[in-house]
């Protein structure tokens, strides 16, 4: 199974969305602690819609915890950052591929990119006048690059 993790996201709204598109890939969704909100917060549930009792959803306190508990193979990781020289269209993706994505404005701390080495991957952005697209649109573009094989 697909697994989406949120390291620290920080907007409500795009966790919400991303646990929508979680639901139609039948695909797990993990946060990572801290959150920039409660999990409780009406604006997840809002952009997750009546979805969100659907999504499966894991809870970590911490990047540490989370790869302590799942021991994740260095194949199944692929971490999504806007600096990653690596396109998110090169790799061949596994079943049960864990997706990496870091807060809004922080992106992914630095300590995750050091566990798994060549395992940073981007969008191409076409333009000069952007350098990263929205988290929720983010997840769902990489999240169907994912599945696209598989489907």
């Amino acid at each position: 199974m697909l697994s989406i993790v949120l390291v620290q996201p920080e907007i409500p709204g795009n966790t919400g969305a991303v646990g929508r598109t979680c639901v139609a890939l039948d695909a797990e969704l993990v946060l990572i602690h801290p959150l920039g909100f409660e999990i409780t917060d009406a604006r997840v549930k809002r952009s997750g819609l009546d979805y969100w009792p659907h999504v499966r959803l894991a809870e970590y306190a911490s990047w540490d915890l989370f790869i302590a508990a799942r021991q994740p193979r260095d194949d199944q990781m692929f971490l999504f950052e806007e600096h990653a020289s690596r396109s998110f269209f090169e790799p061949d993706y596994p079943e049960d591929a864990v997706l990496v994505f870091g807060g809004e404005t922080r992106g992914i701390p630095h300590a995750v990119w050091g566990r798994f080495p060549g395992r940073q991957f981007r969008l191409p952005m076409c333009s000069p006048h952007i350098r990263s697209l929205n988290l929720a649109n983010t997840v769902a573009a990489a999240a169907y690059q994912a599945v696209r094989a598989h489907v």
